[in-house]
C-alpha cells in the first residue's frame, strides 16, 4: 500500500538511501530537511521539501499528523543530539498517538557494549556517545497506539561514505614505508552492512513491523578492524600496511567516539530475516573496500 511518509534525514548518508528506497518502493515522501539547497537536491527526485528545524515542535507534529507514517533518522551529530532527538521523538509519538500508523525510529548496535553474539534480547550496556538513546528507544517501543519501531545499525558502509572514510583518513607511521594505523589494537570485530541494505530494513519495517518491534541492521559480517584496515591500507596506496595504537591514544584522538569504536561486537540481524523477510543483498565489505577511492 502506497504511503505518505515523513522522512527525517532525508540528504544524510543514511536518510538518502532511505528516501531512495521508499521512492523505489511507490511511497509519496515529504522530506524534512534544512536549507533550501537540500530542497532542491530532494525535489530533483519527485520528492515534496519541507524546510523546519528538529526543535520546532509545532512544525515537526504537523508534519506527522499529515503523513501515513514516519522515519526518523536525522541527527546533528554533535553535543545536541541528545535534546534534538528527544524533541523530534517526543513531538513525533504525540502527533501520531492513537492513530496505529507507523514510525520507525533509530538507535545504534553500540548500545549493546560487548558482545560475541549479539541480539535484540542482549543487555544494553551503552557507551558514552549513545547512552541517551537507550532511555528514548524505550519509550519509543512501549507507547501505544502507535505502531512503532526501532533499528539499531551496526557499521554502515557503501557509496564511498560512512566510518570507512575515518579509517581511510587515520594517522600514518613515518618512514619509507608509511602504515595506516587502526582504531586501537585491530582485535575488535565491528558488526557491519551496507547502506542500501539497512534502507531497505526501515522500508520494511515501516510498512510490516509490529508494534514495539526492535531490529538489529547488521548485515551477518562481523569482521576485525585488523582486516578492516588491511583493505583499506591497500586501497589508499600504503599496500596492506597497519600498525596497532594504544587505547590511551585512540580515546585521546577519537574521544567518546573512539570508546564505540574500540567495542568488540558481533552480530548477526536475523531476527529482521525471519520477521521482515529482509534480505541484505549488498557487496560485501571487502568488495566495497577494494573499489572506493577513499
Amino acid at each position: 500500500m502506497t504511503m505518505r511518509v515523513l522522512l527525517t534525514g532525508s540528504t544524510g548518508y543514511i536518510g538518502a538511501s532511505v528516501l531512495n528506497c521508499l521512492v523505489s518502493s511507490g511511497h509519496r515522501v515529504t522530506a524534512f530537511v534544512r536549507s533550501a539547497k537540500e530542497a532542491e537536491s530532494v525535489r530533483s527526485k519527485d520528492v515534496e521539501p519541507a524546510i523546519a528545524d528538529l526543535s520546532d515542535r509545532d512544525v515537526l507534529g504537523e508534519l506527522a499528523s499529515a503523513s501515513d507514517g514516519v522515519i526518523h533518522v536525522a541527527l546533528p551529530g554533535d553535543e545536541t543530539s541528545a535534546t534534538a532527538d528527544e524533541v523530534a521523538v517526543t513531538s513525533f509519538l504525540i502527533a501520531l498517538r492513537n492513530t496505529d500508523r507507523p514510525f520507525v525510529h533509530t538507535t545504534a548496535v553500540w548500545v549493546h557494549g560487548n558482545g560475541m553474539a549479539i541480539t535484540e534480547s542482549t543487555a544494553m550496556n551503552a557507551p558514552r556517545l549513545t547512552a541517551w538513546r537507550v532511555p528514548l528507544a524505550r519509550l519509543v517501543r512501549s507507547t501505544r497506539g502507535v505502531r512503532t519501531s526501532v533499528i539499531a545499525p551496526a557499521v554502515v558502509y557503501g557509496h564511498g561514505g560512512g566510518l570507512l572514510n575515518l579509517v581511510a583518513k587515520g594517522p600514518r607511521t613515518t618512514g619509507n614505508t608509511p602504515a595506516l594505523v587502526m582504531v586501537g589494537t585491530g582485535d575488535q570485530h565491528w558488526s557491519t552492512v551496507h547502506v542500501d541494505d539497512l534502507a531497505k530494513l526501515y522500508v520494511l519495517a515501516l510498512e510490516r513491523a509490529p508494534a514495539g518491534s526492535y531490529f538489529l541492521g547488521a548485515g551477518g559480517e562481523n569482521p576485525t578492524v585488523r582486516k578492516i584496515t588491511e583493505a583499506v591500507s591497500c586501497s589508499i596506496g600504503l599496500g596492506g600496511r597497519v600498525e596497532a595504537e594504544p587505547v590511551a591514544k585512540t580515546l585521546d584522538r577519537l574521544g567518546p567516539l573512539g570508546e564505540a569504536l574500540l567495542l568488540d561486537q558481533q552480530a548477526s540481524g536475523d531476527t529482521a530475516r525471519r520477521r521482515l523477510g529482509w534480505s541484505p543483498q549488498g557487496p560485501p565489505i571487502f568488495d566495497d573496500i577494494a573499489r572506493t577511492d577513499f
